[in-house]
């Protein structure tokens, strides 16, 4: 009898910046998310930044529901390459960032399935396609400094792709709207 292969899944968030690493497992994020408490690295990380454990486990719970076949084709269209390029520069796979969009996508295809249409940022990580997940720290701070709100950070990620689509007859900060 044919069984599937056990999927490989992250184990550990590595936030890098340079020479600096530090890694939070991921089993850690689920138990916060779960208990609403923190333990380990992630309680004293949560300690030094003045969050709150209870509004961090409901971020690393909260999910987003969207039909997987639509997600799927989004994300091989221009678009959703660009959306991943995006994400990539912030989330790869530790000593392989070149394989970011090919991981990001599979993650949040195998993580709507196995959430059956439902995704998290916990789903997400259980079904990212290797052991380490790597955050650009100076990737991230920056993506931080541009959106200031979540309205903020949805025209980053809506409209900002959509500039490398462009044509090289407009201007780089030309700007552009995105259809609804």
């Amino acid at each position: 009898m044919l069984q599937p292969l056990p999927l490989q899944a992250a184990q550990n968030l590595v936030f890098v910046s340079g020479a600096f690493r530090r890694s939070i497992p991921v089993a850690d994020l689920e138990y916060l998310a779960e208990t609403g408490r923190a333990r380990g690295l992630l309680a004293d990380v949560l300690s030094l930044t003045k969050q709150d454990p209870a509004t961090v486990a409901k971020l690393l719970k909260e999910s987003i529901s969207l039909p997987i076949t639509l997600v799927s084709r989004l994300l091989n269209t221009r678009i959703g390459e660009a959306l991943l390029q995006r994400v990539g520069a912030i989330l790869s796979p530790l000593y392989a960032g070149n394989d970011s969009i090919p991981a990001l996508r599979s993650a949040i295809i195998l993580g709507m399935v196995q959430g059956k249409g439902s995704l998290s940022a916990i789903s997400f990580f259980k079904a990212y396609p290797t052991a380490e997940l790597e955050v650009s720290i100076p990737a991230l701070l920056s993506l931080m400094q541009k959106a200031s709100s979540i309205s903020d950070l949805v025209r980053f990620f809506s409209e900002s792709p959509l500039d490398g689509l462009k044509g090289n007859d407009r201007p780089a900060g030309g700007t552009g709207t995105a259809g609804s």
